[in-house]
């Protein structure tokens, strides 16, 4: 048998057991940071009232956990192409768990901004290190659609921490954010718990020069999906390492870079604009059941769809043309509000933008780690992690005077945010389906 790539490898062998398992398990991490990250809203209130607090102070949770992010998203990133992607699952998983855990008994305020920070650095750094590998473990031909199934899980911890959320208040819990804090930071415990099966990816060994663990990967994963041919032999490959410059150095990356990094600061300011300025400001308008628990278990599972259609689209159309379709109609969706605040139209534009955005971002995680080569793949998503970040960190302060002049005005520049994702993405010039990993 001739040797082969790594990506002629597991299309031989095809996707089982093996990516069924890993699917769930990065799956359960993905709904755990779910969690954590919707946390803040339903917590700010009741830390408020712990730690004699406003409300806004009590959101300053929030800021640190989402500065902890991107640090993580980072630094994890970064570290998980210089030292292995396995080694970087465990200890921010750790992170995330031990810390989520923690914040749960803070004693005092500052107490619960560092726990929350250092919450923040695991699930950041979870984020990008999880689609790196997964998309590692994929063939070409299957990898799109398993990556934005990935994503669907965040609808899962969104559904879940609602009614977590929804049961502490009706139980009459004194402290209710401590109960929250304490039951979105135990799946990040199990995560951590069956994590350790999971072997170091062929790719990133091959690229170290690694043939031997790599081959030995390779025959686990022909082993659990019950391949009944010969294991393949894999092709060695030129080992190298590339610097953090190499984002724009390398040949062919600084133009795609640039762009992708400009759509995740894009569609990350709107999404927040979007999912926590509008339903703020039209609660302030009679329309209070939009923070809702129950509303907003309705507007996960609007995502459901959206996901769907994504895994479908970035298979049969390409990565590109389905995530700029979805960025359009998520253009589209912001003037739906527009229309008027009748109760109806409301739910229909909210529950029409849950399902364009979150589509949005399925087709957006599966063609990322697509465009960079395994020793800058971690990095390059650790990155527009970080980006994303940083657009949600300044998304109210930048957007704020748009906010308080104009309504019609905010809406508008939503649109246009979205509309330049969409532009961006039109500029790369790569398109990834059925392309194997670099």
């Amino acid at each position: 048998m001739s040797a082969l790539s790594v990506d002629a490898a597991l299309a031989g062998i095809g996707t089982g057991r093996f990516q069924r398992r890993l699917l769930l398990t990065f799956g359960l991490v993905w709904a755990a940071d779910a969690m954590q990250v919707l946390a803040i809203g339903f917590t700010a209130p009741s830390i408020a009232a712990s730690f004699g607090l406003t409300v806004p102070q009590a959101l300053q949770t929030g800021t640190l956990f989402f500065l902890g992010m991107l640090v993580g998203a980072f630094a994890f990133g970064r570290l998980a192409d210089r030292i292995g992607r396995r080694n970087v699952l465990l200890v921010t998983i750790l992170l995330d768990a031990v810390f989520g855990i923690a914040s749960a008994f803070a004693p005092d305020f500052g107490w619960l901004l560092a726990l929350r920070f250092l919450t923040g650095l695991g699930v950041g750094g979870t984020l990008p290190v999880d689609y790196a590998m997964m998309a590692e473990f994929l063939p070409a031909d299957r990898r799109g659609r398993w990556l934005v199934m990935l994503e669907g899980f965040w609808a899962l911890g969104t559904v879940f921490v609602a009614l977590a959320a929804l049961g502490v208040q009706t139980a009459g819990v004194e402290e209710p954010w401590r109960a929250i804090f304490l039951l979105t930071g135990l799946p990040a415990l199990l995560g951590l718990a069956i994590r350790f099966w999971i072997p170091e990816s062929p790719l990133y060994l091959l690229k170290r020069g690694r043939t031997a663990e790599a081959q030995a990967v390779i025959a686990t994963v022909a082993r659990v999906n019950g391949h009944a041919g010969p294991v393949p032999e894999l092709l060695a490959v030129e080992t190298r390492r590339v610097s953090l410059a190499g984002l724009f150095r390398e040949p062919g990356l600084a133009r795609r870079t640039a762009l992708i990094l400009a759509t995740w600061f894009l569609v990350s300011m709107s999404y927040y604009g979007i999912f926590v300025w509008l339903p703020v400001r039209l609660a302030g308008q009679g329309l209070g059941f939009l923070r809702g628990h129950l509303f907003l278990v309705l507007v996960a599972l609007a995502q459901l769809p959206g996901y769907a259609l994504a895994a479908y689209g970035v298979e049969r159309w390409g990565r590109r043309p389905t995530l700029i379709g979805f960025l359009l109609l998520s253009a589209a969706g912001c003037l739906a509000y527009g229309l008027g605040t009748a109760p109806a139209l409301v739910v229909a534009a909210t529950l029409g933008m849950s399902f364009a955005l979150l589509g949005t971002w399925g087709a957006l995680y599966a063609f990322t780690p697509e465009l960079y080569p395994t020793e800058l793949r971690a990095t390059g998503m650790g990155t527009a992690g970080a980006v994303a970040r940083l657009g949600g960190l300044l998304a109210p302060s930048l957007l704020a005077p748009a906010m308080a002049a104009s309504f019609g005005l905010t809406l508008g520049l939503f649109a246009a945010l979205l509309a330049g994702a969409a532009l961006a993405v039109t500029m790369i010039r790569e398109e990834t389906r059925n392309q194997p990993l670099a």
